[in-house]
């Protein structure tokens, strides 16, 4: 699979024009103007409407983040999760994939869910994915819990398809700008019951505990190097110790670095998304760490399957695997709305 490119590389190829200050509201802070004072029967509304894959208003966009803020502001860099919970792996805007997963697992709230981030980008419909999932944290904040990924970004996204099709959507940049002040403030990690823990990529040579986790700034833009950086972007492999990742960002760490974090944190294993497995989840290092993938079919071209990862109340672990949605379950839009790029 081919790797992506430095995030600072990724960077550098950016317009220099600031598109956030060329809205015509860029005079007021995104969180300056006040809240419409929606209520939980607007929400159900709007999850309804979400669910056919139908776009909410701007106004009704920027209240929803608006809502998403307070409560994902009070949750901890390492927020504490209770099983049973359905841990899912990287969506990226394959909506119709993410109404079979649902399909699959069963719905939110009469399942818990964790996912591991990557909501966004590549896929036709990052829009509509990423405020279900918001509208869903909003209405039943016990019931689903989310966690940031590289891609929730605000130079990553401009590269690789949320900013555009916001764009396209709406006709300015602000859902885009209320959607990435948003990725700001998602935890950077969880851990079932004390005993799983979940990161979108992996760990850092940096960290050693999950109180050092714990301490990190996260409402950042997602730094180029150092350990929030780290635990979205790097991966296992079969190495010992510490490795260059080929991605540019983040590090290869091996299955002696996970025994000695596992150990000193009282864990059992380690739940991550970020990498493409053809089988949906991949198990390493004698169960010590598990990938899981849920986007089937990834970028509608790569013929995997995917799974969601289901931790019982006696922390019992099972996969489920699926399929993309059946053709005549989903729409495609009249042309490809984001470069021919593949990773």
């Amino acid at each position: 699979m081919a790797m992506v490119s430095n995030p600072a590389d990724v960077a550098a190829t950016m317009p220099h024009m600031d598109p956030v200050a060329n809205d015509n509201q860029s005079a007021l802070p995104v969180w300056d103007r006040t809240l419409s004072g929606s209520t939980n029967t607007d929400l159900d509304h709007q999850i309804e409407k979400l669910r056919k894959c139908e776009c909410l208003q701007e106004s009704e966009v920027r209240d929803l983040c608006l809502r998403a803020r307070e409560i994902l502001a009070r949750e901890s860099n390492v927020q504490r999760v209770d099983a049973p919970v359905t841990v899912c792996g990287d969506i990226h805007g394959q909506f119709y994939d993410l109404v079979e997963l649902f399909k699959v697992g069963g719905e939110c709230p009469h399942k818990n869910y964790l996912f591991l981030g990557d909501f966004v980008d590549r896929g036709y419909y990052s829009v509509e994915t990423l405020l279900l999932l918001l509208a869903l944290k909003v209405r039943y904040p016990s019931r689903i819990t989310l966690i940031r990924g590289n891609h929730e970004s605000r130079q990553i996204t401009q590269v690789y398809g949320f900013y555009d099709e916001c764009l396209r959507k709406y006709g300015s940049v602000n859902v885009w700008r209320y959607c990435t002040e948003i990725f700001d403030y998602i935890s950077l990690t969880a851990v079932i019951e004390d005993k799983i823990f979940c990161v979108h990529g992996g760990l850092s040579p940096s960290i050693n505990t999950l109180d050092e986790i714990r301490a990190i700034d996260r409402k950042q833009e997602v730094p180029h190097e150092g350990t929030m950086c780290d635990l979205m972007w790097s991966d296992p492999e079969e190495i010992e110790g510490w490795g260059l990742s080929p991605r540019g960002a983040g590090y290869l760490f091996g299955g002696d670095i996970v025994t000695m974090f596992n150990e000193r944190n009282d864990l059992e294993m380690i739940a991550r998304a970020h990498q493409l497995v053809m089988e949906g989840h991949k198990i390493m290092f004698n169960g010590s760490v598990v990938t899981v993938w849920s986007a089937p079919n990834y970028c509608y071209r790569c013929g995997n399957v995917a799974s969601i990862f289901e931790v019982d109340e006696n922390l019992q672990r099972t996969f489920q695997t699926f399929d993309a949605a059946p053709k005549d379950e989903r729409r495609v839009p009249g042309r490809n709305p984001t470069p021919d790029y593949f990773l």
